[in-house]
C-alpha cells in the first residue's frame, strides 16, 4: 500500500510551493517594513513625482515614519532609519525590497551579490539589525496592501487640505496623517514586550553615513566627493602618505 501510495504522489504535477500565510511578528519593533513609493502624491502639482519613504511596524501595523522625498536613496533611507531609531530604538529586523540602496544585484532579476555590502547594509550590520530582502510576491503582499491604503488616503487628504508643496505635505504627515492612520489601522501587538533595543548612548553619526576607504596622498590629503581633507600631523610620524584611512560623508553633508 505504501509503495502504491508513493507512486500516486510521484505522478502528481508540482504546483509550486505550498505557501502558508505568515502571521505578523508578535513584538513591536521585531520587524519593520521600509518602502519607497514613486507616485504623483500632490494632485495640485500633477506633473511632479515624489517618493514616499515609509516605515511600518509589522506587529502593530503602525506607521513609524513617512516623508515625501525627491528620490529613494541611501541618504533618504538613512534619514528615515535615523528618525525611527532615535525615537523608538534599534529594531530586530528590517524588511525591504531589493532596491539599489538595499542590495547589489549584478543583473536585473538575478540573485543579489551578498559579498558586496551597500552603505545601508554596513550600517545595519553595525547596529545588529537583520536585513531581510523580499524575493517573492507573497512576501511583499502585506506591505504592498498597506502601501495601497496609505496611497489612496494620502493623495485624497493632501488634495482636500489644498496642500501643494512637499514641505507642507511632510508637516501634514507628522501632525495629522500618521496619528490618524495609526488610530484607525494600528493594533496592539500580540506580545506586549518591545523588541526595540535602546540606543544607550550609541552615536549614530559614524554609522548612518556614507563611508569609503582612501589612500592618503603625498601631501597628506584624502578626497571624497571632490572634498579634500587635510590629515593633521600625527605624533611619531613624519608623514601619513600611503596610509589607508576611512572617510565619511555624514547626513548633515559634513565630512570626517
Amino acid at each position: 500500500h505504501g509503495e502504491r501510495h508513493a507512486g500516486l504522489v510521484a505522478k502528481r504535477r508540482p504546483r509550486g510551493k505550498h505557501r502558508i500565510r505568515r502571521e505578523p511578528r508578535p513584538c513591536f519593533g521585531e520587524m519593520l517594513h521600509l518602502d519607497g513609493s514613486r507616485h504623483r502624491w500632490l494632485e495640485l502639482r500633477p506633473d511632479e513625482y515624489q517618493h514616499l519613504i515609509v516605515v511600518v511596524d509589522d506587529a502593530t501595523k503602525k506607521i513609524l515614519y513617512a516623508q515625501l522625498e525627491s528620490c529613494e536613496s541611501t541618504y533618504t533611507v538613512m534619514k528615515a532609519l535615523w528618525a525611527v531609531i532615535t525615537r523608538h530604538g534599534i529594531p530586530l529586523a528590517l524588511y525591504s525590497d531589493r532596491a539599489s540602496w538595499a542590495a547589489h544585484t549584478p543583473r536585473k532579476g538575478e540573485p543579489v551579490d551578498k559579498k558586496a555590502v551597500t552603505q545601508v547594509g554596513r550600517a545595519l550590520r553595525l547596529l545588529g539589525v537583520e536585513h531581510i530582502l523580499g524575493y517573492s510576491p507573497q512576501a511583499r503582499g502585506r506591505s504592498e496592501r498597506a502601501n495601497r491604503t496609505i496611497q489612496d488616503r494620502l493623495v485624497n487628504e493632501l488634495r482636500t487640505a489644498r496642500i501643494s508643496t512637499p514641505e507642507r505635505a511632510n508637516r501634514y504627515l507628522e501632525t495629522d496623517f500618521i496619528p490618524n492612520y495609526n488610530l484607525e489601522f494600528g493594533r496592539a501587538a500580540t506580545d506586549s514586550r518591545s523588541a526595540f533595543v535602546s540606543l544607550d548612548g550609541v552615536d549614530l553619526d559614524p554609522i548612518l553615513c556614507h563611508e569609503e576607504e582612501r589612500t592618503v596622498s603625498k601631501d597628506n590629503v584624502v578626497t571624497l566627493d571632490t572634498v579634500h581633507l587635510q590629515i593633521a600631523k600625527q605624533p611619531g610620524r613624519l608623514t601619513c602618505a600611503g596610509l589607508r584611512v576611512t572617510i565619511r560623508r555624514h547626513l548633515d553633508g559634513k565630512h570626517s
